[in-house]
Parts: C-alpha cells; structure tokens; sequence
C-alpha cells in the first residue's frame, strides 16, 4: 500500500504547501500523515485519497496554527518560502499555478489561520464542507462561514495583483540595473509610492526587523547592502515564487533570494529571504509539489 502514498506524495506535499507556507512543514506533515497511514489499518480505508486528504488537512491547520502563535517569538518579517525556479531569463519560465506564488501566499497571511484553511480546503482543494468540518473541527456552516469570509478578503486583495509577466520582468531587469550602476534615481522611479521591502532573515541572520517603506529609503538600503557583498558573490535571474527576481551567491553558497512584485507598472513589494533554513529547502523541482 505504499504506492498508494507515493502516488499520492506530491499532491499532499502541495496541499500542505499551502496551508503552511513553508517547504521545510509541509515534508514534515507528510512525513507524519505517511506514519500515520502506515499504521493505519488500511483494508478498513474505502477512500485512500480522502482519508490521506484529511489527515494531511488536519495536521497542517495544526502546524498552521502552531507558526502563527511561534510568529509572535520570530524575529523579523516572516516569508513564506518561495518556490525558486533558475533560469537566463525569468521570462522563458512558466508561471506557476496562481495558488503557489509567493503574492498569492503572502496575501493568505493576513487571513486568520482558520479563514486560510477554510479558504484554500473549499476554493482550491475543492473540499466539501462536512470534509473541511472534519479536518477543521468546527461545524460544516462555520466552515462556510470563514471561507466567505476570507473570499471577500482575497477578492479586495485581487484588485491589487501584479501586472502581466512581461511588464514585470522588464520594470525588474530596469531596477537591478540602476542598483548595480548607482543610479538612485532611476532606482526609486520603479518603485511606487506605497512600496515596501521585507527581508526574513529568521533567529540567526542579519535582516531589516521590520518593513522598510517610502522609495528613497528602500533603493538606499538596498545599495548599501550591494555595496557591501564581497567580490566572490554572483547573482542569477530567477523566478521567485511566480516573481522576477535574483538568486544571489557567495562563493559556493546561496546568500539570499530576492523576488519583486509589480503593480500598475511600479514595484509595490520586495521580499528577501536570507534564512539560512529557508534556503535550504526552497530548491526543489516543480514535480514534487501538485
């Protein structure tokens, strides 16, 4: 019965994925539900996809729950880690499926843990209610009740995604290069009025602690920081979690991953992960998320 759960790893992986916004717990919540389904009396299961969905549901809402209260201790902006995909040109890169970009997750942290998880179970996963009453413990109407409620909320948030792919890599390519050549300028007329920069560097590594907002202050942090990277270090386009943006390297090691996100033809957010356990994990082929 093991194939039924390899089978199955990559779509649990993306649901948990989702839910917890980070690669390093969702390996862990499936790890715990393939435990579980091991020693599980696996003749009494009649539906092996809805019961590995629920319990991988029902672990992940807890780990979810689990981060929000452990995000009052972490130090800093927490980021949900992206999805990083390499290439010579962003733009050559399929996007990814709208659920996993790094917007789409980042929007989902200003829903309460329940609304996130009633919203992702019934809108993306398709789950029915008495399912979603299941793994959330809560009744099905409650359920209901919170992904309306966080309906709404992604809904106004909508209104404000980025502009197409093309436009956002070019607005991207012209940023990099006016913080590579000194022109601050140039720098700060990419960058919309409300912009912010936010960098998780976690417990252990030197990060802006809180959001950095106003153009002139992001694009003069930001040149102080290229300024200072020694002469071993190496960038690279990517795309980071649906977003243009750089994989930036010291000597062998990845030193930060940095994503950009335009809207109306102006950068609106910046996001820097320099985790050293983020960046560990964010380096994974597409084909084991689903």
């Amino acid at each position: 019965m093991s194939d039924v759960f390899e089978a199955a790893r990559a779509r649990l992986t993306g649901r948990a994925y989702r839910i917890v916004g980070s690669f390093a717990d969702a390996d862990d919540v499936v790890q715990e539900a393939w435990l579980r389904w091991d020693s599980a009396d696996q003749v009494e299961i009649d539906n092996a996809d809805a019961w590995l969905n629920t319990v991988v549901s029902r672990l992940a809402i807890d780990r979810l729950r689990q981060r929000k209260r452990d995000e009052e201790r972490y130090t800093g902006p927490w980021l949900p880690t992206p999805l990083v995909e390499r290439s010579t040109d962003p733009a050559d890169l399929a996007e990814l499926t709208d659920s996993m970009t790094s917007a789409f997750l980042i929007m989902l942290e200003e829903l309460t843990p329940d609304e996130r998880a009633a919203f992702l179970l019934a809108d993306v996963f398709g789950d029915r209610y008495d399912s979603i009453a299941a793994s959330m413990g809560r009744t099905p109407e409650s359920c209901r009740q919170l992904a309306s409620r966080a309906r709404r909320k992604v809904r106004a948030a909508e209104q404000r995604r980025r502009d197409a792919t093309a436009a956002s890599n070019d607005l991207a390519r012209r940023f990099i290069t006016a913080l590579a050549t000194g022109d601050e300028a140039e720098a700060v007329r990419c960058l919309a009025p409300e912009a912010v920069y936010l960098s998780d560097g976690g417990p252990d590594h030197r990060a802006a602690r809180r959001p950095v907002r106003e153009p002139a202050r992001i694009v003069r942090l930001l040149m102080n920081l290229w300024r200072r990277f020694p002469e071993s270090w190496t960038f690279e386009p990517a795309l980071v979690g649906g977003f243009p943006g750089l994989v930036i390297e010291i000597g062998d090691e990845v030193s930060s991953v940095t994503g950009v996100e335009v809207v109306d033809g102006r950068i609106v957010r910046i996001t820097s992960i320099l985790n050293p356990d983020k960046l560990v994990t964010m380096n994974r082929p597409r084909n084991t998320l689903e």
